[in-house]
């Protein structure tokens, strides 16, 4: 595979706190994020369109997944409840109390029929999407579960706990079937490989694994990373890996050859969650520095990868050349954002948020004259955005002192009556 330096395209913000969880949806066209401050935003990736915020969780919001056939999203909450939301502007939704602790982790089966949910209860649970019917439980994790993630196939789940271990589980009989024990420290999130063959591990002690499956052992092992790895995401075609860590940067890794390719600088802060869209000329990042960033990925189009080999794996090379991607936001993106709009509540009309921003370019090809453009381009959308929100105070105001005079009239005729 050859590779050009990502871009970042677009630049979301909404969120009041650290932002937990991504997902895209299938079709393309939105983007939806999870937050500690106990919301979901959907981001509409057509330029110039609103986002919405969704309220309906009463503590943060752990994670959040788009159904792969139908318009549904689900996410899970500290507050122990899962909803699911129809992603419009009136974000209709349903809630359903799944456990006995706060949720962490939620996920639709490929088929989009089931979902699984694991918890700080030590608790992974199957349900049906259609009635919110309880199925099956799997109690063999001894601290909280941090994720939890379909096969490729549907047939198998993979999770991750507190407890230092990774376990492997039959859907069918909702039993353990392996358990990876060897960490040093607890994995924060963990994915299965396209080809449904391996899976990569994201772990508190720095580092990224690459395990197969049918041999149980560790195929690959970056520690390119300076702090835990909360998130990891493999490109669909299975030939690249992107972690997401506490020291503030991604690597992109490419599991072929077995090494770190980039390293990406953008975040101010944890970079907390990251996924590729369903075609992976696209992905996006979230941060404890409440951002979300949209990338182009530009990764040249390949026959998707069957399986990984134990031959392949390749120690860390210190030496190699590792390209950095570095976006350095204006100070101006960096403050927070606070949409005028009133929230609402979760069945009630969405909040629209201010459309995102368009990014700078990266700093290596950009210059003093398209800087001044883009800031003044800025200004004047945000100019725009304003003029907007007084035309419509405005126009309010109208109406209401029309109302008032009309009112002032009919006392006038009524007293001149009573005369």
């Amino acid at each position: 595979m050859s590779y050009q330096d990502p871009v970042l395209e677009r630049h979301f913000r909404g969120h009041k706190s650290g932002v937990t969880a991504l997902s895209f949806n299938p079709n393309g066209k939105q983007l939806i994020s999870a937050s500690l401050d106990g919301t979901i935003m959907v981001w509409n990736l057509k330029p110039q369109m609103r986002a919405y915020r969704y309220l309906g969780h009463s503590d943060a919001v752990y994670d959040v997944n788009f159904s792969p056939k139908n318009s549904l999203m689900a996410s899970s909450s500290k507050d122990k409840t899962v909803r699911l939301w129809i992603p419009n502007v009136r974000g209709e939704s349903s809630e359903f109390k799944a456990h006995q602790g706060g949720v962490r982790s939620v996920q639709f089966s490929p088929d989009g029929d089931q979902l699984v949910t694991g918890a700080d209860d030590k608790v992974i649970k199957l349900w049906t999407v259609h009635k919110r019917k309880f199925i099956s439980s799997i109690l063999s994790h001894k601290h909280w579960v941090r994720c939890v993630r379909w096969s490729p196939d549907g047939r198998t789940l993979l999770s991750c706990s507190d407890d230092k271990t990774v376990q492997l589980h039959d859907v069918r009989t909702s039993s353990t079937v392996h358990t990876f024990s060897d960490f040093r420290a607890e994995c924060r999130q963990v994915a299965f490989h396209p080809s449904g063959t391996c899976f990569a591990t994201a772990s508190a002690d720095s580092s990224v694994g690459v395990f197969d499956i049918r041999s149980r052992q560790l195929l690959q092992h970056y520690t390119t990373h300076s702090a835990a790895v909360n998130a990891i995401s493999f490109h669909p075609s299975g030939h690249v890996l992107l972690s997401a860590s506490s020291d503030k940067s991604l690597r992109l890794m490419d599991v072929v050859e077995g090494r770190p390719v980039y390293t990406l600088h953008s975040h101010r802060d944890a970079v907390t969650a990251t996924t590729f869209d369903a075609t992976g000329d696209c992905f996006a990042t979230a941060s404890a520095d409440k951002q979300v960033l949209l990338w182009r990925s530009l990764l040249t189009a390949v026959e998707p990868l069957p399986c990984l080999e134990e031959t392949i794996m390749q120690p860390d090379r210190e030496g190699s050349a590792l390209h950095d991607v570095t976006v350095a936001l204006t100070h101006d993106e960096q403050l927070e954002d606070t949409p005028h709009a009133e929230e609402q509540n979760a069945n009630d009309a969405a909040t629209p948020a201010s459309p995102p921003r368009e990014p700078r370019k990266n700093k290596n090809t950009s210059t003093a004259d398209s800087t001044i453009l883009q800031h003044l381009k800025d200004s004047m959308d945000q100019l725009m955005t304003q003029m907007d929100t007084l035309t419509q105070t405005v126009i309010l105001l109208e109406q209401r002192l029309s109302l008032a005079e009309m009112k002032i009239s009919d006392m006038a005729v009524n007293i001149r009556n009573s005369k």
